[in-house]
This record gives C-alpha cells, structure tokens and sequence, in this order.
C-alpha cells in the first residue's frame, strides 16, 4: 500500500503550520507541492523531517511557481521538464523504487491569465501551448506512471459551480477543455478522482479567497487532478478530497487530493 496525496499549497513556507497538520492527521506516504513559492535552499526540509518525511525532490525558484515532492518511503528524483519553455520551476517527476518502480509526476500548469484568447493574452497562449508539450510527452509514457497537480483546469460541468457561468472564464472553456483531453488521450490516463467520485456528483478542490465564494456560496472548481496509467489506475483503492483544509487558518486557496494504491 501507497498512499500519494497533492496539494497546491500557495507558498509552503507561510503555510507550513497546516501542512505539518495535514501530515499529522493523514500521513500520506508521498505528498506533492504546487505553488511553493520558494528557492530549493529555501525549502523547509527541516520541519518536515520532523514530521519522518526524509525524502525529497525540490525544484524552486525565487518567489513564484515551485514544486516539491516530500516523501517517508524512498524516492529518486526521475525528471524535470521544463513544459513552459522559459525555466519556469514547474515540474519534478520522481521514482518510488519500494513499489513497483511507480513514477509520480508534479505539475503546477499555468493558470493562463484572464482572457481566453492567445491573441490578446499572451498567458492564455502560454497554457495551451504548456499543455501541448505535455500531451507530446505523455504519448511517450511507458512505465506506470501517476501524474497529480494542480492542472488550472475544470474539465467537466460537475467540476464547477456554474458551467453555463464559467463558460468563457479561464480555466472552464472549451478550448482549454479539448487540450486536456488531447492530453488525456496521448496515453489513455484514467482520472482517478473521477473514477471514485463518478460525474455528475459535486467535486471541487479550489474556492477563491473571497469569503463568500468558499463560506456562503460553495463557488468551487477542481482544478486539482490525479491521473494514473491504465493499468496502474487498476491499483487505486481509494481517493479523498480534504476540504475542510479550505477553512483551516491561513489556508491555501486549494485543498489536498489523496489516493491509495496497492502496491
């Protein structure tokens, strides 16, 4: 048994009291960081060996973006694409050679700006093309593999609280929806989220940081995914989105993902 859980933690070193928390009452064996916002000498790696968590791949930059990868079973740092074309620190893949040889791929895609068009937005653009490079990398994928983060992408009208509304709104459109499913396609990945929690039901994982949104008027998204290779999919025996973490002190906007593979 595997425990991975993921979390768009929106700077880990502000939010490291509920992150020591989450690891404390849920002990995932792996746990991947979006949204650091940190250089790697910055990170934290004390606090969480602290917690037992010894392992570590880090891939940072000065003030924004940033992944991390913390685990309590062994890891080897396995790759880093640079999706964005420009250095972002915005991916790290690791291998988790006690169990099976699993890959578990973090990645924090862009969130695109706030107009869907690449003509007036050149963010907008950025994203699609983001999403292009991953989706020519996954029809390369051959070994089992499990990619979580943050996608900045509500793929489905359950997804979010209005679809009607959210319709021209960056991160539920159309075209942002096809690239993702492009990149579903190139290696057939199994949406491991979905796969517990089947659509229509209600599923988000980010509410906005005006009150009302996550408080009074539940105006969610899932824009935080996990998704598994077909056969390593097979392997998932559970899977809980944490949202209580929502109203957690001094939260992140998103909430923590976990899934449990036997492995």
């Amino acid at each position: 048994m595997v425990t991975v859980a993921t979390w768009n933690i929106n700077s880990v070193r502000l939010r490291m009291p509920i992150v020591e928390r989450f690891l404390t009452e849920q002990a995932p064996d792996v746990l991947c960081l979006q949204e650091i916002k940190c250089q790697e000498d910055q990170f934290p790696y004390e606090a969480f060996r602290a917690l037992g968590y010894d392992h570590f791949a880090v891939h940072g930059q000065k003030g924004y973006h940033g992944v991390a990868t913390v685990s309590r079973v062994p890891i080897r740092e396995f790759s880093r694409h640079d999706w964005q074309d420009n250095g972002e620190a915005r991916h790290v893949g690791v291998e988790l050679p006690d169990h099976q040889g699993m890959i578990v791929e973090n990645v924090y895609v862009p969130a695109g700006g706030d107009e869907p068009d690449r003509e007036i937005n050149a963010k907008f653009g950025q994203k699609l093309d983001f999403l292009e490079r991953m989706t020519r990398w996954a029809d390369k994928v051959d070994r089992p593999t499990l990619i979580v983060g943050d996608f900045n992408i509500a793929p489905l009208e359950s997804d979010v609280w209005n679809h009607k509304q959210l319709l021209k709104v960056v991160s539920h459109t159309p075209i942002e929806v096809e690239s993702l499913q492009r990149f579903m396609d190139a290696h057939g990945w199994a949406d491991i989220g979905r796969q517990h929690i089947p659509d229509p039901q209600r599923y988000y994982s980010w509410w906005s940081y005006r009150a009302k949104d996550w408080q009074a008027n539940d105006r969610g998204r899932r824009l935080d995914h996990m998704w598994a290779s077909p056969e390593l999919a097979k392997q998932a025996t559970g899977h809980r989105v944490h949202e209580d973490a929502r109203g957690w002190t001094q939260p992140s906007d998103h909430v923590p993902l976990v899934t449990e593979f036997t492995l």
